[in-house]
């Protein structure tokens, strides 16, 4: 046998024997053995350098140090789930299930881990990238981190496809968190707190041999890719486990809603035996081409919902209340607590909302409060334990100005939320619209974090966020913790933020209820930012989904002599204000006023290909039929009755080639 052959033979012996201790549980080897085959396998790497190999076992022990992750765009967007907390939530998303989808739906329930979201990627069944999941579009490359977890294959075996990726969380079992905070104690250092952060911070250490030895556990739970031929969520979860990946057995097919709700019974208790943290129930709709049908919505997949256990409840003091100013001026009061710990953390603060919400709860100074965490993040308090009432307590009286400028505060009719109109001298409003402006679905401004922009505001050097395309490297080297490498890269950062996107400069300003989505309407709509800053009321209400409140607040945008002087600014900067010629070239009015259905499952584009065509092409695409409804785009496995219903409605009917023709 060469050395090639006898390096190759060990390299798999050892993959096998991993995946049999580390994800069945069933070693078939001591780990003297594991290990002495593991030195050898790592002398004979060293000897031929010629035959190493990124994947091997050896580098599971790390080594690799990486200063900054590098942000990497998903293949595949990574949604959020929307959450439900009762069961009659389940039974509505069902019913809107059904008026999308025909006959049976069948659901696979499977536990909701509490840690740190991953994509990996697989390439010819080799692990080539391991991507945090950031703001679901972009993430950090955490590739040499994810390499040292032993339930991540490095390689897999059997019948893959070419290339996919797979989703799943790390989490940090309480074993292993337990042993942790014992070293750390024992070295006199600070506990951590709870087992998830302690998984998300682990992903970030710069220094892998580091990661390697904290027992984080990779649990997989979604195959995402194109044409990979497989027909349901279940049979993706065999196929996993098959390849050698680490996918739970406590998720389970279920024929009804009935059944969904004897799992989450069930898993209600049985949770507190698991060896990690879980705060709910995924439900997904099995069939991947009924998947399809449903779709997704801005942020989540219409196929699959959260159910979230009960929330832990602690009591606690209120031992004050302080209001914050946000970057459009609304006024946030928030309540300040005696600490405590829930749900793993110590809690200190918790959001009030606003006017309407204390008075709701007609809470005061010196109460005992009771608080959740919603959802299991957010501290909330829920309501005050009256018993323990003091007699001399008073009601509280909501504060009249700003906390920060001192302006009389403003709240319109119809509006909890109480505002302070200094648009232009409230520090904290400055502050946060250039924060806003910085961040990484804006403008992306590499090197420039929210500590820095308040430092500059606060030491002069910036009035709004077009300051920040006059600054020099000399005026920000005095600034704290600013070495000359770190201003460097701050002024690189602003000039390369000059090639951003139109519409990502359009929601960068910050304009009032003008959110990513709405930005992107506009842009495409109005072309550049002259046509949008001389728009009417009534003109920006004909623009598909614009509402009165949106075109009011961007009018008066463009109405303020301020915000016209600071755009003026930003275009000297030269600043994108308008589509670029590669997106203008996919654009067409071919589909101007026509409406759209979209139905079934389709050949040649996908279903949010067919919706991105009609939108570029003019059209609008509507949730269901009706007598406004001009086509319905009919795929494989369209239900009769939609297809009934569009014969009695009159709608034409187009195949999906007839619509490809269409705009040709």
């Amino acid at each position: 046998m060469t050395i090639k052959d006898t390096i190759l033979k060990l390299q798999e012996e050892l993959r096998r024997y991993n995946y049999e201790y580390y994800v069945l549980d069933n070693a078939s080897i001591s780990d003297f053995d594991f290990d002495q085959k593991l030195k050898e396998l790592q002398d004979l790497e060293n000897a031929h350098p010629e035959f190493k190999d990124a994947n091997s076992p050896t580098q599971r022990v790390g080594g690799a140090v990486t200063k900054n992750f590098e942000t990497v765009v998903h293949d595949h967007r990574m949604y959020s789930l929307d959450n439900s907390y009762s069961k009659s939530d389940l039974q509505d998303w069902e019913s809107r299930l059904k008026k999308t989808i025909e006959g049976n739906i069948s659901y696979v329930c499977e536990l909701k881990y509490d840690g740190a979201s991953i994509s990996i990627t697989y390439e010819n069944g080799a692990l080539v990238k391991a991507v945090t999941r950031g703001d679901g579009f972009q993430g950090d490359n955490v590739t040499a981190n994810i390499k040292t977890i032993p339930t991540v294959p490095l390689k897999l075996k059997g019948d893959y496809p070419a290339k996919f990726d797979i989703r799943g969380e790390i989490v940090l079992p309480f074993k292993g968190f337990e042993k942790l905070n014992n070293e750390r104690i024992a070295l006199g250092e600070e506990p951590y707190r709870n087992p998830r952060n302690t998984a998300s911070g682990s992903l970030k250490l710069q220094d892998s041999s580091e990661v390697a030895k904290r027992p984080l556990e990779c649990l997989l739970y979604n195959i995402t890719g194109r044409k990979l031929d497989i027909k349901s969520q279940d049979e993706s979860l065999d196929l996993a486990r098959n390849w050698g990946f680490n996918v739970p057995d406590t998720a389970k097919l279920c024929v009804s809603i009935d059944e969904v709700f004897d799992f989450i019974n069930e898993w209600d208790e049985k949770r507190k035996e698991l060896p990690y943290e879980t705060d709910g129930v995924v439900v997904k709709v099995n069939d991947l081409d009924q998947q399809e049908m449903l779709g997704f919505t801005a942020k989540a997949p219409r196929w699959a919902m959260a159910y979230k256990f009960k929330a832990e409840r602690v009591s606690t003091k209120l031992e004050s209340i302080t209001y914050q100013v946000g970057r459009t001026g609304a006024i946030t009061p928030v309540a300040n607590l005696k600490a405590v710990e829930l749900a793993g953390t110590v809690v200190r603060r918790a959001s009030l909302h606003n006017a309407d919400q204390i008075e709701k709860l007609d809470i005061r100074i010196g109460d005992e409060v009771f608080v959740e965490k919603g959802g299991e993040i957010i501290p909330k308090i829920i309501s005050v334990d009256l018993t323990k009432r003091a007699i001399e307590s008073v009601s509280l009286v909501y504060i009249s100005n700003c906390p920060e400028c001192h302006t009389p505060l403003t709240r319109a009719e119809g509006e909890a939320q109480h505002y302070c109109p200094n648009y232009n001298g409230c520090q904290p409003q400055v502050i946060g619209r250039i924060q806003h402006f910085i961040s990484r679905k804006a403008m992306d401004i590499d090197g420039l974090g929210g500590e820095t922009v308040a430092l500059l505001v606060e030491e002069g050097l910036i009035s709004n966020y077009a300051d920040l395309y006059t600054l020099k490297k000399e005026q920000i080297l005095p600034l704290e913790r600013m070495a000359d490498k770190s201003a460097e890269n701050l002024i690189s950062g602003i000039e390369a933020s000059k090639e951003i996107p139109f519409e990502r400069v359009l929601f960068a300003l910050g304009i009032r209820f003008v959110g990513e989505t709405v930005a992107k309407k506009l842009a495409k709509h109005y072309i550049n930012i002259e046509a949008l800053s001389v728009s009417t009321v009534d003109d920006l209400v004909a623009v598909d989904e614009i509402g009165v409140r949106i075109a009011e607040s961007v009018v008066d945008f463009f109405g303020s002599v301020e915000n016209v002087r600071v755009l003026d600014c930003l275009k000297s900067a030269g600043l994108q204000f308008e589509l670029s010629q590669e997106k203008l070239s996919g654009l067409s009015s071919k589909l101007e006023g026509l409406s759209f259905v979209i139905s079934g499952v389709f050949e040649s584009v996908s279903r949010p290909e067919l919706k991105e065509l009609v939108e570029k092409n003019g059209g609008k695409i509507v949730g269901s039929l009706s007598s406004k409804t001009n086509y319905l785009i009919a795929g494989e496995k369209m239900g009769p009755s939609k297809l009934q219903k569009a014969d009695k409605l009159n709608i034409t009917l187009l195949k999906e080639v007839e619509f490809l023709d269409m705009i040709k």
